[in-house]
């Protein structure tokens, strides 16, 4: 699938493909001429990637192709076991989790997992969270606490589900109950937004050391389009209302929302997902080093000035 602002290499991706068909079925070797169409496409995509808007950049990080949190675990995390339930209500397949190995790492792994294909994306609520998601993770993360295992999150969500049955489970509570039992983790919590990092789904999920965002993901408290038909009652807006809400990595990293931006392959995250994965993994494992020699004071404090601090340079520019 192509967005609409890779329409100018469509062609030229149909015509390779029809290529390297046609070559494999007469076992002629067009490999020259298969590398320097593959070339090509990859310099215009380097070109489109170098110069994306926001509203662009969050197209991509909804791009129906983009990995998603059990992908990334099949691809980067070794014994994986995932593990179900709140112990209260029922199982929420929209929030995953479970225990595995990073580079012989012990880690816990929680993430909003959005499925691929319909049945699948139907049956995970497409990534949005119900409150027993959210107190899933909870438990997932005091169980990691209490052996003193490493938390990871994946954030990839529209938001948490706003429908009637969660918020009568009490939606909100979860959330905030979250956010307020993450800052007394004591193990070290490294969260990467991968795609969607909407509202407080994304924030129930998101206290950590580290915070970080693959290149062409976002972090928001409101979707563009909610933003333009809420502030403006105009959906043509959207663009104005992406760029002033300043949700794109570079912005949030700039304003000391995100600690790290992870590059993304070139034309996205979902034409190279096992490159991806180890650029994911790398920064994992480097962190995961630096958090063996912490004490558990210090990656508690470290996580609390990094939330207290957010927002000192507005603050400073007012007065």
């Amino acid at each position: 699938m192509f967005l609409s602002f890779e329409k100018s290499i469509e062609d030229k991706a149909k015509k390779l493909d029809e290529l390297r068909v046609f070559a494999a079925e007469r076992q002629l070797d067009l490999s020259g001429e298969i590398d320097r169409m593959q070339g090509e496409i990859d310099s215009e995509l380097r070109e489109i990637y170098t110069n994306l808007t926001v509203l662009q950049k969050v197209q991509v990080a909804r791009h129906p192709n983009r990995p998603n949190c059990l992908e990334y675990v099949s691809l980067m995390v070794e014994d994986f076991v995932e593990l179900h339930g709140e112990r209260l209500y029922r199982d929420d397949a929209a929030i995953v989790g479970g225990l595995g190995k990073i580079a012989g790492h012990p880690v816990m792994i929680i993430g909003s997992q959005k499925g691929r294909g319909i049945e699948d994306s139907i049956m995970r609520n497409f990534g949005m969270g119900h409150p027993e998601g959210y107190r899933k993770a909870l438990r997932l993360m005091k169980l990691a606490d209490r052996f003193n295992v490493p938390i990871i999150s994946f954030i990839d969500t529209a938001g948490a589900y706003p429908g009637l049955g969660a918020e009568e489970r009490g939606q909100g509570e979860a959330i905030a109950r979250n956010l307020l039992e993450m800052f007394d983790i004591s193990s070290p919590i490294i969260a990467v937004v991968i795609g969607e990092g909407g509202s407080g789904g994304a924030l129930a999920l998101g206290v950590g050391n580290q915070v970080l965002m693959l290149e062409n993901s976002y972090y928001s408290v409101i979707s563009p389009e909610g933003a333009a038909s809420i502030l403006f009652k105009d959906s043509s807006r959207v663009e104005e209302v992406a760029k002033c809400l300043q949700i794109d990595s570079e912005s949030l990293r700039a304003n000391g929302v995100v600690d790290e931006i992870i590059p993304e392959p070139i034309g996205g995250a979902h034409r190279r997902k096992e490159e991806m994965a180890e650029n994911i993994k790398q920064v994992f494992v480097k962190y995961l080093e630096m958090y063996k020699s912490k004490s558990v004071q210090e990656i508690r404090d470290e996580r609390y000035m990094k939330f207290r601090k957010m927002g000192n340079q507005f603050i400073n520019g007012i007065k």
